[in-house]
């Protein structure tokens, strides 16, 4: 017989999973809360670009292909050579744009 101090392996992996689909939903309920409190930043931020007519996110500052990845041509990354390393630090975080297919 067992001494009824000790959690069987079963027991405590149950705890375990249980536990963690708890952390799981909480980060759901998180996530919910925060659209609905972002709501109105967001509403501003539209109304911003609306205003100012920007035309698409920029996210980095550096390397012509890393502001507007939607914008840029396929080759602007290796405009120097075709095997030039990328001097920015953006171009490890944003590879250049893929080849769009054909419509």
């Amino acid at each position: 017989m067992r001494s009824s101090g000790l959690m069987r392996k079963s027991d405590a992996f149950l705890l375990l999973s249980a536990a963690l689909l708890v952390l799981l939903g909480a980060s759901f309920a998180d996530a919910a809360l925060g659209r609905v409190r972002g709501a109105a930043a967001l509403d501003a931020r539209a109304e911003m670009v609306e205003r100012l007519g920007l035309t698409d996110l920029v996210l980095f500052t550096e390397a012509r292909y890393t502001r507007h990845p939607s914008q840029a041509d396929l080759h602007s990354a290796f405009q120097d050579h075709p095997f030039a390393m990328d001097h920015f630090p953006t171009g490890s975080l944003l590879p250049p744009p893929m080849k769009r297919a054909r419509p």
